[in-house]
């Protein structure tokens, strides 16, 4: 066993990024933003390009994206009021489902504060039975592939 370090991810391993600004309510009594706080970052970043460009319509759609699985990896802490500035990329793309790949990083900074993954299986909103993933939906995924 090695205590070798994974390495940090950079902003030029991420395909897209989406700005998110810190609120005054994710900061915990610690004086940095709660560790659940990420998580909602990773959901902002992937579905703010799953609705645009990937034309997901989660109000009406018939078909939808569940969470099957997400981590994230903190290394160092934001606080309000930062900006997040979210990487977005695909690690795996299959016929139902899909693995994405967040940086979060500080405004300006190379490496990611925190990184994570996310695993979204898509379903029919109305039996919840796992689909295909619709084309135009595809097309956009496959642009975030590294």
């Amino acid at each position: 066993m090695t205590d070798k370090k994974p390495e940090v991810a950079r902003r030029c391993d991420f395909r897209h990024f989406h700005s998110i600004p810190t609120r005054w309510m994710d900061n915990d009594l610690y004086g940095h933003v709660n560790n659940v706080v990420y998580y909602s970052y990773f959901d902002t970043v992937i579905n703010a390009y799953l609705i645009e460009p990937g034309g997901l319509d989660i109000h009406a759609g018939e078909v939808i994206g569940v969470c099957a699985e997400s981590a994230c990896s903190y290394r160092a802490a934001f606080a309000y009021p930062d900006l997040v500035e979210a990487g977005l990329r695909v690690g795996h793309l299959g016929n139902r489902a899909v693995r994405y790949e967040i940086g979060l990083f500080k405004e300006g900074s190379d490496e990611a504060a925190a990184e994570g993954h996310f695993v979204h299986v898509f379903v029919k909103r109305a039996s919840m039975k796992p689909v295909t993933i619709p084309p135009q939906l595809r097309a956009a995924l496959e642009q975030l592939i590294v």
